[in-house]
Formats: structure tokens, C-alpha cells, sequence
């Protein structure tokens, strides 16, 4: 490699920071990533999460049904610069029923920032996501969020980080009152105070006093009990609290904390200041060539994501591509390993969320968007030079399943070209039955909202009217081995055998003791809940 691409992809990694959000719903999650939008000066207004028609729409909320609820429901990717660092921020869905795309985008992030709701602390999907982070190795950074409204004590929120997740705690900066009495954080790293004024909406950059600690104005400009109580949690903190640990930190074993409250702006700022200090820049991934560095001098990247008809003019579809090595260039031919084909890659997109701008390179930490008719599936590696190919993304169980029924025969074209594109998105995990006489889809999802999430954009996108019939199976498990390991154990009773989109059997079950009577009946039979990876074929159309 030239000394002058060394130096340039150093260079380049060096200013890159990703990282995706994880939360509870409710948490704040999508108005936090658009007041990170506002500071980076990605964005002059931020954009309300309540549908309201008067107020902009989120911009990290662009799927009309977004809009329309005023949830977060896709993954979207967020790129802007910030004080010399380009930022690739993965926004995921905070919903339960889309943990599946939350997960397969936690394979793209190279940093996580938990968001916590001050009068909740720890919820069941935060701690759910956390579990991936942790599988993953992910630095997590938390934010505690909502100060401006009652809460629960911030050493209560901290002992509770401790104690159920397993993290140490370092807090960064410390809140000055709640609620109504919230006045602003006291920032450890610079030792001073940042007393904030209120603006309208929290739509534009919070106005920010920043006064050193020893400053004679601080007891004047707080109440005298306020001051009392941040001068003893002060002390507190500070003698009991452990030092900031980077390694720890990158180890995913201590969380860096901030307090703030993202709707009024207050510590949005300070947290994005500190994050690029303290993040994890772009890192090796593991592939079938062993580590790859992302100063590796040939270009590599995974698929994470395919998102169909984010511009409905154009009935496109997006592959988002996470770049892990050397450079990426427009116009430049690929190897796309599963299939041994090559790919020229030649309108790759810079994202932000519903827009796109062509770009002419991209680097390590980088997210990609490229138009994908029909090529790519999630967890392909695209790459240059020798082969490799990095880890799949594996699918994970459904809980809930439906037969999708178009009850227009003259919509049948567009009916199948719908299923097969929500299919490659993985927007649902589709079977169907190995009972050949029957030819619906079998929709198989973690929650109730993926399948109205399917049948809105089957109406919306391609003009599909299309009924459900529910399913009585809360269990799915994949057979090790196969159709031979499945021939060889004979009829199950009380299951049914469904196929996958790469034809793997796939065995549905009423209810968790019902799986466990077969297993009983046949020790033989090696069941899943998490799909193999498949690598080197292309999914089965059916």
C-alpha cells in the first residue's frame, strides 16, 4: 500500500464516529437524534415527533406511517459533520415489534448510546437491546433523559445501571434540580457550570451560561437549596465514584452517563462534545480471512439493511452498506461474494434519512446507500481483491404468524413483486407452507405492528389490498440438518412444517410446552431459534 493511502485512510479514520441509539418506546429517542442533528448543524429546526400538521415531521421519521403515528418504525442512517468528525448516526425503530431491525443495525454501529427516561430508568426493550450490545462488545454511552420533568433520583438511576446491567457508572456531568427546578448540568470535564434558558420548543440551540466552579455568581444565580443539594451530590460523586476509564469504556464494561433533557436542548450539546473525545472510532471486523482493519487497503463492507420505496416516485430499493476497509470510490466494480458476481457500484448515495446525495468516496465508519435491484440480500460482503466475506446476520425466531391473502386476482402481479421486496428487506420474516396445495405467504414477525406496517405499505407502495388470516403458532425453530434430519425423524404431531426464503425447514409450534413435548418425543432433532447464516446461494423466490 502507498505511503499516501496509509496516511489518508489513517486520517479518515481517525475523524469518523458511529453509533447507533438504543431505548425503550417513549424515551426520547427520535427528538434526541434530531437535537444531535441540530448541533451538528445538519438541521436549522427540529422537527417536532408529534404528528401535528402545523410542525415538521422528524427527519429520521420518514415513512408516511411514521408521520402519521409518530413512532419510529425503520432504521435510518443520519450523516453530518461536527467539529472536524464526520458522524454516522443509526437511528433504529425503539418499538419491540421491530427489535429485528434494531439488531441487524447493532451490527453496523461501532458504538451505542443507551437513552433512558429519568422517571422510568431501565425498561424491559433497553434491557433487551443492551444484551446485544454486550454480545457485540459495544461501548455504550447512556443518556438520561427528560430532567426537565419529574424523575427519579440520578443516584438512584446510577445504582440501578450497576446493579442490573453489570456497568460501572462515570457521570460525566451531574443535573442541577428536576422538573420545574431543573436549572442546567454541571460538567466534570471542563469544572464548569452550564446554566441553560428555556427556548421555544426546544427548536433552536439551547442558550447556555457557562460559569466555573468557583465562580462567587453560582450561589447567586441558583436557589440556596439547589446549590446546598449539588454541593453535597458533588462531594458524593467525586469521593465515591470511580475514575473514567477509557479501556473500560471501549470494553463495554463502564457507561460514560449524561443528564439532559433533549426536548429543551439541555446537555445535548455537552454529550456530543464528549462522545467524540471518549467513542470508539472505526474498528477491525471479523472475516473468513481472519481480522480486517479498516486501514486494510482494498475496500470491503457488509450489508446491514435493504429499505424498498424510500422514494416512492422512483419504486427504488436501498442497500445500506457499512464500510469496514479501504476506500470506497463511485463507479468502482465490486465482488460480491455470496454470489462470486461483480458489481459496479456506480450511483452510491450519501443518506440522510428520506434524502440522498450521489457521493464520490466514502471510508471506514461510513454508511453507504446503493441502489439495489434485486443483488444484494442482508448480510452480503461486497469487497476488492482477495476474497473474504464477514459474518452473517443471523435472523432471529418470530412469535407471531399470518397467512397473507390478496383477495384481488387481477392484483396478483403486483401482489408478488410486494412480498418479495418487503421479503428482502427483512421488513418481516416471510414463509410458506411446505404444504404445496397451499400458496399464500405465511408472515412470520416479533409483534402485531409488523403486520400492519406490511399490509399499509402493500396498499401504499403497491397499490395491494390484502387480508390476514392469523395463525394459532407462538414458536418457531429452525432443524439442524435440514429436510434429511427432518425426513429422518418421521410425522411430528402437533406442528407444522413452513419453509424460509432460502427453502430451510422451519417447524411452527402452538406454545413453548408443545415445543418441548417433540423434543421429549425425539431427542434427535436439534432445533434453532436463531436462523444459520446463509452464505453462497440466493434466497428461494417461491
Amino acid at each position: 500500500m502507498s505511503t499516501e493511502l496509509q496516511a489518508e485512510l489513517q486520517t479518515a479514520v481517525e475523524r469518523r464516529r458511529n453509533f447507533a441509539i438504543i431505548s425503550h418506546p417513549d424515551a426520547g429517542k427520535t427528538t434526541l437524534t434530531e437535537k444531535l442533528l441540530l448541533y451538528g448543524g445538519a438541521i436549522h429546526q427540529a422537527g417536532s415527533v408529534k404528528a401535528r400538521r402545523a410542525q415538521r415531521h422528524a427527519t429520521s421519521d420518514w415513512m408516511e406511517m411514521e408521520q402519521q403515528r409518530g413512532i419510529s418504525i425503520t432504521s435510518t442512517v443520519l450523516q453530518f459533520a461536527y467539529h472536524g468528525c464526520q458522524i454516522n448516526l443509526l437511528d433504529t425503530p425503539g418499538h419491540q415489534d421491530f427489535s429485528e431491525d434494531t439488531y441487524r443495525t447493532l451490527a453496523a454501529a461501532d458504538n451505542a448510546v443507551m437513552l433512558i427516561d429519568a422517571a422510568k430508568g431501565l425498561e424491559p426493550q433497553t434491557r433487551k437491546l443492551f444484551e446485544v450490545c454486550r454480545m457485540r462488545g459495544l461501548p455504550i454511552f447512556t443518556f438520561i433523559n427528560k430532567l426537565d420533568r419529574p424523575g427519579r433520583e440520578p443516584l438512584d438511576l446510577l445504582d440501578e445501571i450497576e446493579q442490573e446491567l453489570g456497568l460501572q457508572t462515570y457521570a460525566v456531568n451531574w443535573p442541577i434540580g428536576m422538573g420545574d427546578r431543573f436549572k442546567g448540568v454541571y460538567d466534570r470535564r471542563s469544572q464548569q457550570v452550564h446554566l441553560f434558558e428555556r427556548s421555544a420548543h426546544g427548536q433552536r440551540e439551547a442558550i447556555d451560561t457557562a460559569v466555573d466552579l468557583g465562580d462567587p455568581r453560582i450561589e447567586q444565580l441558583l436557589e440556596q437549596s439547589l446549590y446546598y443539594q449539588f454541593k453535597d451530590d458533588l462531594e458524593l460523586i467525586e469521593g465515591l465514584g470511580p475514575e473514567l476509564d477509557l479501556d473500560l469504556v471501549h470494553r463495554g464494561k463502564m457507561t460514560p452517563v449524561f443528564f439532559g433533557s433533549a426536548m429543551t436542548n439541555f446537555g445535548v450539546e455537552l454529550f456530543l462534545d464528549a462522545f467524540l473525545d471518549y467513542a470508539l472510532k472505526p474498528g477491525p471486523h471479523a472475516s473468513s480471512k481472519g481480522e480486517i482493519q479498516p486501514t486494510y487497503p482494498e475496500f470491503s463492507g457488509f450489508v446491514f439493511k435493504l429499505q424498498a420505496n424510500m422514494d416512492p416516485k422512483h419504486r427504488d430499493r436501498i442497500a445500506f452498506v457499512r464500510v469496514c476497509s479501504g476506500r470506497f470510490e463511485k463507479d468502482m466494480t465490486v465482488s460480491h461474494a455470496r454470489s462470486g458476481k461483480t458489481v459496479r457500484l456506480s450511483r452510491p448515495q450519501k443518506l440522510f434519512a428520506q434524502d440522498r446525495e450521489v457521493i464520490e468516496e466514502a471510508y471506514p465508519g461510513d454508511v453507504i446507500g446503493l441502489n439495489n435491484p434485486g443483488v444484494f440480500a442482508i448480510g452480503d460482503t461486497i469487497y476488492v481483491g482477495s476474497k473474504l466475506e464477514y459474518e452473517g446476520i443471523p435472523c432471529f425466531s418470530p412469535e407471531i404468524f399470518a397467512y397473507l391473502k390478496n383477495p384481488n386476482p387481477s392484483k396478483f402481479k403486483q401482489f408478488r413483486k410486494g412480498v418479495s421486496e418487503l421479503q428482502e428487506e427483512g421488513a418481516v420474516q416471510i414463509m410458506y407452507s411446505a404444504d404445496e396445495a397451499k400458496r399464500d405467504p405465511i408472515l412470520a414477525a416479533v409483534g402485531q405492528l409488523q403486520f400492519e406496517v406490511v399490509q399499509f405499505r402493500m396498499q401504499n407502495e403497491y397499490g395491494v389490498e390484502t387480508q390476514l388470516e392469523l395463525l394459532p403458532y407462538s414458536v418457531a425453530r429452525w432443524v439442524d440438518g435440514g429436510w434429511d434430519a427432518l425426513q429422518k425423524v418421521g410425522r411430528l404431531f402437533n406442528t407444522v412444517t413452513a419453509k424460509d426464503a432460502w427453502n430451510r425447514p422451519v417447524l411452527l409450534f402452538r406454545n413453548e410446552w408443545n415445543m418441548n413435548q417433540v423434543q421429549a418425543d425425539h431427542p434427535e432433532l436439534q432445533l434453532n431459534a436463531i436462523a444459520p447464516v446463509v452464505s453462497g446461494r440466493e434466497p428461494d423466490a417461491s
